[in-house]
């Protein structure tokens, strides 16, 4: 083993070997189409790495992966879906030292505040992973009519659903945004354009977990390249939005609303709010699936 304190060590003068970021789409690792980057810059203005910039053909092909997982994912029973996401706890915990140093590094967290953001992440998570087999029986409802039916009323995935997070909340925003999707069956689509380093080491995290290819698409890149795109794919079913309302926002429902598409626009507030129970919601699992009543003669 080479010894850092002593110079005639095999480790003096090597160069590190440097990490390459790329987006996750379809359980995979890839590069943009176009082979675009992005540099990113550590909290000190200092060069961190460079990041995928992807294109509009990297979003299409990343919605055709999420409609094939689709499928699969939310045909799966809820308490398997609660495990997988489960899954994803023991990991994010087994790389606490990775994401807290992340944390640091890219966002200018004091070790104190990547602590906390981290354990949040992980609680929040967990605590979605718990409503998986439990929000239909919570929000549903057998519905009393005056002829000899049952007639129930139960959620169902949305569809193919895109996110664009918070970008002021790297990593507690992102989980409290992707979340809610997933755990009723959808799949999602995500555009990180702030720290995007730390959005693939998540997406590591995902694929080390049980998730299926497909389920969680992650691509770095800017909004403004891919906005008209999310907005006007007919194959995307909902949007999950956080920002700032203005000049985005208005051209985002504008866009999607010639496909009816569900389009959800939520404010980001500053870093600490992100860190508040408040930020753990059913209503946003609620805007994640479909309403579905049913008929069924009594006696058969």
């Amino acid at each position: 083993m080479s010894d850092p304190q002593n110079p005639e060590s095999p480790s003096q003068g090597r160069q590190p070997v440097a990490k390459t970021y790329k987006m996750f789409v379809g359980g995979q690792f890839v590069r943009s189409e176009g082979g675009k980057v992005l540099r990113q810059e550590n909290s000190q203005g200092e060069f961190l790495a460079n990041t995928v910039r992807a294109s509009r053909k990297d979003l299409r092909d990343a919605v055709v992966g999420a409609r094939k997982a689709l499928g699969g994912w939310s045909g799966r029973g809820a308490f398997q879906r609660s495990q997988v996401m489960y899954r994803v706890c023991e990991v994010l915990e087994s790389r606490r030292e990775l994401f807290e140093q992340s944390l640091q590094r890219v966002a200018g967290m004091s070790r104190e505040q990547a602590q906390q953001e981290l354990d949040v992440a992980i609680d929040r998570w967990f605590w979605y992973s718990g409503w998986c087999d439990k929000f239909a029986q919570v929000s549903g409802s057998v519905n009393p009519v005056a002829t000899p039916f049952f007639n129930f009323t139960l959620p169902e995935a949305v569809g193919v659903v895109a996110l664009l997070p918070s970008a002021r909340s790297p990593l507690a925003g992102l989980v409290s945004g992707l979340a809610p999707i997933v755990a009723v069956g959808n799949t999602a689509v995500v555009v990180v354009e702030q720290a995007p380093t730390l959005a693939v080491e998540f997406a590591e995290v995902i694929a080390a977990s049980d998730f299926p290819g497909g389920v969680v698409q992650i691509l770095t890149g800017q909004r403004k390249d891919l906005l008209e795109t999310v907005g006007s794919h007919a194959d995307v079913d909902a949007i999950q939005w956080f920002g700032s309302p203005g000049q985005e926002s208005a051209n985002l429902e504008t866009l999607a609303s010639d496909r009816v598409k569900r389009v959800h626009l939520h404010r980001d507030p500053e870093p600490e709010a992100w860190l508040e129970d408040s930020m753990q919601r059913l209503d946003w699992i609620d805007q994640c699936v479909e309403w579905k009543t049913a008929w069924h003669p009594r006696g058969i």
